[in-house]
């Protein structure tokens, strides 16, 4: 191995430990291919892009079956998992398709499937892909949205799951 081979991998391996420092909700994009089938990904990689107009920016690996189909048919849905969710996180983190939602709780929402009792769900129209090295980076316009307020959510924090806590109450009237 030469000399610039180590030295980027060392900085992956650095970089890749210095990312684990950063707490990630933890969220599954879908989308609906032309023959109806399903398709999900565990993505950590999401983050709100704008509020005039609402939009969000999902990362999803390049060889990625969901975003085969999210090119395809220009759409995807965005759940973000709940605080008890774990199980679902590993398996759509694993490769394959449909099989991922058999024994999974889910439903057809503005098109698109929509997982049940995550804590938060968007329904977005793509915008935009942008390269990302070994992801892609899908600009979505928010359709729709939906929080559920009593649902903690899913976060992914030095390579475990586990949920936020507040520092503290916030103080009466204030805003939270």
């Amino acid at each position: 191995m030469k000399t610039s081979e180590t030295t980027a991998s060392a900085l992956q391996d650095t970089f890749k430990d210095v990312m684990a420092c950063v707490a990630t909700p933890v969220s599954i994009v879908t989308g609906l291919a032309h023959n109806g089938a399903p398709c999900g990904a565990t993505v950590s990689a999401f983050a709100s892009l704008s509020v005039s107009p609402p939009m969000i920016l999902v990362s999803l690996d390049r060889r990625s079956r969901t975003l085969e189909v999210i090119r395809e048919s220009g759409r995807f849905g965005l759940n973000v998992l709940g605080a008890d969710q774990d199980d679902l996180a590993m398996s759509f983190a694993a490769k394959g398709g449909a099989d991922k939602f058999r024994g999974t709780s889910w439903s057809i929402e503005h098109g698109l499937p929509r997982i049940s009792r995550a804590s938060a769900w968007i329904a977005s129209t793509v915008a935009d892909f942008a390269d990302g090295g070994d992801h892609v980076i899908v600009l979505g316009r928010v359709d729709a949205a939906e929080a559920a307020a009593s649902r903690a959510p899913l976060v992914y924090h030095r390579r475990s799951f586990g949920t936020h806590q507040p520092y503290r109450e916030p103080a009466q009237g204030v805003p939270a």
